[in-house]
C-alpha cells in the first residue's frame, strides 16, 4: 500500500497498529530522520513501543554494515522494520528483512550461490529523497568488497510506502540534485530498457516530463510544488525500473562512484546523453530487444518527444544542458576523468546484467570507444 500525499507520515501509527507492532525496528539515517521532520512527526509513535534503532552504515549498502544489521534485528525479535532515509537507508532495510529469515551466510546468498528462501517481515519505507526509487522496487544493491550485487525478491518490495513530499524540505542542493538526476535517468533508461512493457513505459512517460518541469526548481529555487513534483515523479521512476530494470548508464556508474567517489546518480547521468545517441544508431546486427529495430526507434523517438525536442540531437544536447543547470558533470571528461586507463578500468567493471537490458549491445571495445570520446591513452 502506498500513500503518496503531504503529511502521509502521520500513517506510521496506523501502519503499526494495523500490523499489531509491539517492537519495531526502524534502520534511518541519522542526519535526515531528525532534518526531513520525521523525528518530531514519529516520535510519540516509536516511544510507545519497544523500539530498536539501527544506523550504524555508510553511504551505499555494505555487507559488514548488513551483517551488523541482521544480527541487531534478531536479537531484538522485532515485529516489523521501518526504513526512514535515503536509498541507502531503504536498501539495508530491505536486506535486513530478506537475510535475517536466511540460514545460509548472506555473502553466498548475495552471489547467488544459495537461494533465498521466502520470508515475511513487514516493512515500511519512508524516502527523506526525491530520487532514488528503492521504496518502489523489489531489489536491493549491496556491495560486497568494492563489488556491487543486486538480491532480488517479490518480498523485498515493501508492503507499505509513505511518500510525503514535506519530508525533502531541508535537502541540501547537492542531494536534491543528485537524487533527482537518478530518477531522470532511471525514467529515460526505463523508456529503452529491454525489459520494458506497456506499464513502466506509461510510469516512466509520466515521470519524465515532472522531473523535467520540477528538478531545475527544486535545486535552485526550491518551492512547495516543485518537491511534491519530484516526489512524485522519482515513486513514478521506481515503479518503472521495478518492471524494466536499468540499463547501461547505471551499469557504467557503479564503478564511477566506487572508484572516484561521485554520487550515483551523477554517476549515472554523466553517460545518458552518449547513450542516447548510440542506442539510437541500433542496427538489426546489434539490437538486443527481440521487438526489433524499429520498437527501439519508436521508443528513441518517445523520449525525444518526452524531451520537447524536435531532433535526437537537440535531446542530446537538452540533456546535457539539464545537467549541467544542476551543477554536475555532463561526461566523464567533465568530471575530471580524462585518461584512457581511468576509463579501461571503469568499463572492466561494468555490470554485465544490466548491460544486458541495453536496447543495443557492446562490446568492452566499443565501449571504451564511446566513453573515451577521443581521450589520448597516455596517462596524466
Amino acid at each position: 500500500m502506498t500513500y503518496l500525499d503531504d503529511g502521509s507520515i502521520r500513517t506510521v501509527e496506523t501502519i503499526l497498529a494495523s500490523q499489531n507492532s509491539r517492537r519495531p525496528f526502524v534502520v534511518y539515517d541519522e542526519t535526515a530522520y531528525v532534518s526531513s521532520g520525521a523525528q518530531a512527526a514519529l516520535q510519540s509513535t516509536f516511544a510507545n513501543r519497544a523500539t530498536t534503532w539501527f544506523s550504524q552504515f555508510e553511504l551505499n549498502p555494505k555487507l559488514p554494515d548488513v551483517e551488523q544489521g541482521v544480527e541487531l534485528f534478531r536479537k531484538s525479535q522485532s515485529d516489523v522494520i521501518v526504513a526512514i532515509g535515503g536509498g541507502t537507508a531503504i536498501d539495508i532495510a530491505k536486506l535486513i528483512a530478506a537475510l535475517s529469515q536466511q540460514t545460509d551466510p548472506a555473502a553466498a546468498i548475495i552471489r547467488g550461490e544459495r537461494p533465498l528462501a521466502d520470508f515475511d517481515i513487514p516493512l515500511i519505507a519512508i524516502p527523506t529523497t526525491a530520487g532514488t526509487g528503492s521504496e518502489a522496487t523489489h531489489f536491493a544493491v549491496v556491495y560486497i568488497q568494492n563489488e556491487k550485487f543486486s538480491l532480488a525478491h517479490p518480498h523485498i518490495l515493501p508492503q507499505f510506502t509513505i511518500v510525503d513530499s514535506q519530508l525533502t524540505r531541508s535537502l541540501p542542493r547537492s542531494i536534491t540534485a543528485a537524487t533527482g538526476l537518478d530518477a531522470f535517468c532511471q525514467a529515460i533508461e526505463s523508456l529503452w530498457a529491454v525489459g520494458s512493457t506497456d506499464q513502466s513505459i506509461a510510469y516512466a512517460s509520466e515521470a519524465l516530463p515532472l522531473i523535467v518541469e520540477n528538478l531545475p526548481i527544486a535545486v535552485l529555487a526550491p518551492t512547495a510544488k516543485s518537491r511534491r513534483g519530484m516526489s512524485r515523479a522519482a515513486h513514478l521512476a521506481g515503479k518503472a525500473i521495478n518492471i524494466s530494470r536499468t540499463t547501461a548508464p547505471h551499469a557504467i556508474s557503479y564503478a564511477i562512484t566506487s572508484r572516484h567517489g561521485f554520487p550515483h546518480g551523477v554517476a549515472v547521468a554523466m553517460t545518458l546523453s552518449r547513450m542516447l545517441k548510440y542506442n539510437a544508431s541500433v542496427q538489426a546486427a546489434d539490437c538486443a530487444d527481440p521487438r526489433g529495430v524499429s520498437f527501439v526507434q519508436r521508443q528513441i523517438d518517445r523520449i525525444v518527444d518526452l524531451l520537447a525536442s524536435q531532433t535526437l540531437e537537440e535531446a542530446s544536447q537538452k540533456i546535457d544542458s539539464f545537467i549541467a543547470k544542476l551543477g554536475c558533470p555532463t561526461s566523464l571528461q567533465a568530471a575530471g576523468i580524462n585518461t584512457r586507463p581511468q576509463i579501461e578500468a571503469i568499463v572492466q567493471q561494468v555490470n554485465a546484467e544490466r548491460m544486458s537490458n541495453n536496447p543495443r549491445s557492446s562490446t568492452s571495445a566499443t565501449l571504451l570507444d564511446l566513453l573515451a570520446g577521443g581521450v589520448s591513452a597516455v596517462t596524466s
